[in-house]
């Protein structure tokens, strides 16, 4: 069902795609749309307050495990999403996802074997992923 959902939306986008369809027209939206992602996110910071930024150096034992490591790191959010900015964010994430499925489309990737490609890698890869 999942891998469906995914098709289908890609063949959507290859479908609605209509006035950017040069791979500079789709590689310079999608880095728009990546940027308004940024915008919004901070935007709920700097106008809502809905979150905070709290940001310091990650304070990590020295004898910690990488099996332990995620426990020590702070993502610097303090805060919740209030329902505004989350439907803005949620809005320009989804924007950013069309512009994904177009660029994949004008390389003839698919979306869904890439996801589980890379789904694949990171749990072969586990902790050594460290991403």
């Amino acid at each position: 069902m999942k891998d469906l959902l995914c098709d289908e939306f890609q063949q959507a986008v290859g479908e609605f795609l209509v006035r950017h369809r040069s791979v500079l027209d789709v590689l310079t939206k999608f880095q728009e749309s990546n940027a308004r992602v940024n915008r919004a996110i901070v935007k709920s910071v700097t106008n809502c307050g809905c979150l905070r930024v709290n940001a310091e150096k990650q304070r990590v034992p020295s004898d910690v495990t990488l099996r332990e490591l995620k426990d020590y790191m702070d993502t610097h959010l303090d805060g919740e999403l209030c329902e505004h900015c989350k439907e803005v964010i949620e809005s320009e994430i989804g924007r950013n996802l069309f512009y994904l499925a177009a660029l994949c489309n004008l390389l003839d990737i698919n979306m869904y074997d890439t996801l589980i490609n890379e789904h694949k890698r990171i749990t072969a890869l586990g902790l050594f992923n460290l991403s």
